[in-house]
């Protein structure tokens, strides 16, 4: 009888986030809704808002959860009640809108309360949690973490969710929304390409020859202790007298200002993890493996190809998913120099004090992170099984 008393404090992680959401839940507005885009909203309750009774179902499920045995039934029980949580969350606020909208005025704006964001957020750790427990699989976490995002996006996809506040700004920006994605998709990859073509022969060289490798990371080290901003401004002067001097390079889109600036910053900063990881990659394939590469009368290039990159190749793309979230962040600071993407929203957002706006650059930038971050440790895990 005692152990079962004592059972929530056996998983304490899922106890400490159960009682946050509740809290959450209990203690923070669900929605937010105001007259019309520039005035402050009015904080809705729990249980101001149709439906929020239903988000108590799955909550009592996630505490009478916290007395199962523990083991993976408890485990997957956990993860159902976090991801019911989490779709019942999303879908309560779009139906809670579409009713004020036809209630209210046409102007009126529903938007997501802090309760809401908190509750959601919290739920997707309790489902982390949960499915490592379940799984010490890879492969398996990482789809079992994207397919919680399926509710979400049908429910994104058939309009359930059009009433709320950060859909009518989409709805009022798709151009300058579409614009924005494809111009960070171009930063992305003119970061990559060139990082790629420098970080890699740089990383193999410094790698065969240790007594470099002192001076490259000392100077690499040197460029990340520079702010971003402050990078950016100090590629504006040279640039612009450049530009000024070789018309030619200015007909190419070379200026202070813009793209290429913003090219230059973010290779610099993508340099040290790539070449980072190429270089621990080598350093940790095993002498044995070389020395039975040359037995069998292989080249440098050989033995390269065959016995070291497969056995690198794990700790460069996880050196690469690093470079890649990395890049996909700092571009939203390159629109302070006019590079454009999703940072311009944000900004945009900010200087209007308008939070849904901001919402609204923030949120694609951070999807587009985790799907990268996600495909990389697929990828990697992918290649360490089949090497294995």
């Amino acid at each position: 009888m005692l152990s079962r008393i004592n059972r929530p404090r056996q998983q304490p992680v899922l106890l400490v986030l159960t009682l946050l959401i509740t809290l959450a839940l209990g203690a923070l507005p669900l929605l937010s809704y105001a007259a019309n885009r520039l005035v402050s909203g009015q904080p809705l309750m729990l249980w101001q808002v149709t439906a929020g009774w239903l988000l108590l179902l799955p909550l009592l499920w996630l505490w009478l959860g916290l007395w199962w045995p523990p083991g993976r039934g408890a485990a997957l029980a956990q993860l159902l009640g976090a991801e019911l949580l989490f779709a019942l969350l999303i879908g309560i606020g779009g139906h809670a809108a579409s009713e004020l909208a036809r209630s209210g005025s046409p102007l009126a704006r529903t938007a997501l309360g802090s309760g809401l964001w908190c509750a959601a957020g919290l739920a997707l750790l309790l489902a982390a949690e949960a499915i490592r427990q379940l799984s010490q699989q890879t492969p398996l976490r990482i789809l079992l973490n994207l397919q919680l995002w399926l509710p979400p996006l049908i429910l994104l996809l058939s309009g359930q969710l059009d009433a709320l506040s950060l859909l009518k700004e989409y709805s009022n920006r798709t151009a300058v929304f579409n614009a924005a994605f494809s111009q960070h998709l171009l930063l992305l990859g003119g970061t990559l390409l060139p990082t790629l073509l420098i970080g890699l022969p740089l990383g193999l060289a410094i790698a065969r020859r240790t007594r470099w490798q002192h001076a490259a990371f000392s100077v690499l080290n040197l460029i990340q202790t520079v702010p971003s901003v402050a990078l950016f401004g100090l590629l504006i002067a040279p640039l612009a007298g450049l530009a000024a001097h070789f018309p030619q390079l200015a007909r190419l889109g070379i200026s202070g200002i813009g793209v290429a600036p913003a090219l230059i910053a973010l290779v610099l900063y993508a340099l040290l993890p790539l070449v980072r990881s190429v270089v621990a990659g080598l350093q940790q394939v095993p002498q044995e493996v070389r020395e039975t590469a040359r037995s069998m009368g292989m080249s440098s290039w050989q033995q390269f190809w065959h016995a070291e990159l497969p056995l690198a190749l794990p700790v460069w793309l996880s050196g690469l998913r690093v470079v890649v979230v990395q890049t996909v962040g700092l571009a939203v600071v390159a629109a302070l120099i006019g590079a454009g993407g999703f940072g311009a929203i944000v900004f945009q957002g900010l200087l209007s004090s308008a939070l849904d706006l901001v919402l609204l650059g923030v949120i694609p930038v951070v999807a587009l992170a985790v799907i990268f971050d996600a495909l990389l440790r697929l990828l990697s895990a992918l290649l360490e099984r089949g090497h294995d």
